[in-house]
């Protein structure tokens, strides 16, 4: 895209430079028509020769063609300019627009990711607390089965004296 930018700005460029040639070449042509004219009116005033007369004019309507022709050139190279610059325009916006919708995207995927990140680190400390909540409940209740096997076998030590006594008595 940078190439199609450059291409179309040397483009510019030249076009530009061919510009400038063109007023240049049509500021010469008018100093040439205005020594003509001061030429034409020195000889209409010192020598009434109507062959000059005519020479000078055929040559001032061929000058006055040649410059039509020229402005007619300028113009159509001035529209192909201004066509140019146009496109180049709608091309650095859309190349705008597209950096910043690529700007707010990266925007809201970085946020996105935030956003996870924070949520993996809550899930992770509430699994931590599960984890040492789930470790105590063990422990206690590891202990009240150590007890309750104590209380069985107690229940069976008694039963079993209880038993030995009756029979004793």
């Amino acid at each position: 895209m940078e190439t199609g930018f450059s291409e179309m700005r040397s483009e510019l460029q030249s076009r530009d430079a061919l510009w400038r040639r063109i007023q240049m070449e049509c500021q010469q042509l008018h100093t040439e028509l205005l020594k003509i004219r001061e030429y034409k009116d020195m000889q209409e005033n010192q020598i009434k020769h109507q062959s000059s007369c005519v020479q000078l004019t055929e040559q001032l309507e061929n000058k006055n063609a040649e410059l039509l022709l020229l402005a007619q050139s300028q113009e159509h190279h001035r529209e192909e300019l201004n066509t140019i610059r146009n496109h180049v325009y709608r091309e650095e916006q859309s190349h705008r627009s597209e950096q910043e919708r690529m700007k707010t995207e990266i925007s809201d995927l970085t946020e996105e990711l935030h956003q996870k990140e924070i949520t993996i680190a809550t899930i992770m400390e509430k699994a931590s607390l599960l984890e040492r909540q789930l470790k105590m409940e063990l422990e206690i209740k590891d202990k009240l089965l150590a007890k309750q096997q104590l209380l069985d076998f107690l229940y069976k030590v008694i039963k079993a004296e209880n038993i030995h006594l009756k029979e004793m008595v």
